[in-house]
This record gives structure tokens, C-alpha cells and sequence, in this order.
């Protein structure tokens, strides 16, 4: 059984309450490895380290 409401709720009123609702940005941190920007906890995609010491990925250096 759906909502019956009894009054109508108003744009702006309907707005307001999801103004909270929305996408967080993206948070980027530098590589230790190359000092790339990079995700946080996420292997560098221009090196291909996750830290200093663990290579995980072999990255193709464009020449």
C-alpha cells in the first residue's frame, strides 16, 4: 500500500528536505612513489605502486 498524503507538499519544501542528498567529491592524495594525484587507498595509475614499496601493476610508459 503507497503513501497517501493528505496535503500537498510544495516544491520548495519537497527541494529543501533532499538539499542534503548529493555526491561527495572525490578525494585525491599524492602518490609516494611519483608524486601523482591519485585516489586515496587505490594503486597510482602513472607508476603502478600502491605505496613506496609495493609494485602491484606494470604501467606502459608512453615515449
Amino acid at each position: 500500500m503507497g503513501a497517501c498524503p493528505k496535503n500537498k507538499v510544495s516544491k520548495l519544501r519537497g527541494r529543501t528536505r533532499r538539499a542534503h542528498i548529493k555526491v561527495a567529491p572525490v578525494t585525491l592524495a599524492k602518490c609516494p612513489h611519483c608524486k601523482e594525484l591519485k585516489q586515496a587507498h587505490r594503486v597510482c595509475p602513472a607508476c603502478g605502486y600502491y605505496s613506496k614499496t609495493d609494485k602491484v601493476l606494470d604501467v606502459k610508459q608512453e615515449a
